[in-house]
């Protein structure tokens, strides 16, 4: 379903600053039906590996493969369900407005668009302000909008930055409950979080990345065991402390 093979990526923060490596030499796969978490410390390169999966940079050297193509390729797109870090909508428009947008752009029909936007959003609490402009959303709504968005066109694969971002204790409940069902469900699942709980109780592998590099892949009981604590959490701060953390 997604693999990386040997993926570099340099930014320049300035004119005659040096580069900065956002990856190096990075390797992974994510097989169909599975869910893999991408954890790491501010900098570590996960946004960056989003990023590049959803072609909006490229990569120095390496190759990306998304359904057996590069993802720049079309062909498959309408099979992606992405959920941004950070909602950034027009703020006079209604959700109804952009699921109406978004179904143009995956090609759903009348029909299947209102029975999916109807089940979404009273699923996630937002049938009552379907029809209300999106700058009156508090942020965790907005998020919950954002999800919407994401799971309009049924996708077989999901890329999710941060998907806990800015939710109160329901709401994050809420979408930790949506998650497993869509997990259940056979549904591909990639996402990165700093709430290492929800990663360990989500998924079925982490890929473990720090400056850049990849520190670990596997489960996150291997990954306990590996550094021989309790948690995955206290294995991870084990861990990324002996490689040199500066935050």
């Amino acid at each position: 379903m997604i693999t990386f093979d040997n993926i570099w990526k340099t930014y320049t923060k300035e004119l005659f600053s040096p580069k900065n490596i956002a990856l190096q030499d990075l390797s992974f796969s994510l097989d169909q039906g599975n869910t893999l978490g991408l954890i790491g410390a501010n900098g570590a390169g996960k946004s960056t590996s989003i990023r590049l999966l959803m072609d909006f940079i490229r990569p120095d050297r390496g190759y990306i493969h998304v359904f057996n193509n590069t993802p720049s390729s079309f062909s498959k797109r309408e099979n992606i369900g992405y959920l941004p870090e950070t909602a950034s909508f027009p703020p006079n428009l209604t959700i109804l407005n952009l699921l109406r947008f978004t179904g143009d752009t995956c090609n759903l029909s009348p029909k299947k668009l209102g029975l999916r936007s109807e089940k979404l959003l009273r699923e996630l609490d937002l049938w009552t302000t379907r029809k209300h402009p999106l700058r009156t959303y508090s942020k965790g709504m907005q998020q919950r909008a954002n999800f919407v968005l994401a799971l309009i066109n049924d996708p077989e694969l999901l890329i999710l930055d941060e998907p806990m971002s800015g939710l109160d204790p329901m709401g994050r409940n809420k979408i930790i409950s949506l998650i497993q069902q869509l997990k259940d469900s056979g549904k591909t699942i990639l996402f990165c979080s700093h709430i290492l709980e929800d990663v360990d109780l989500l998924v079925d592998n982490i890929l473990l990345l720090h400056k850049g590099k990849k520190l670990f892949y596997g489960t996150p009981t291997e990954l306990a065991a590996k550094e021989n604590k309790k948690s995955m959490s206290e294995a991870f701060i084990s861990l990324v402390q002996r490689e040199g953390y500066h935050g």
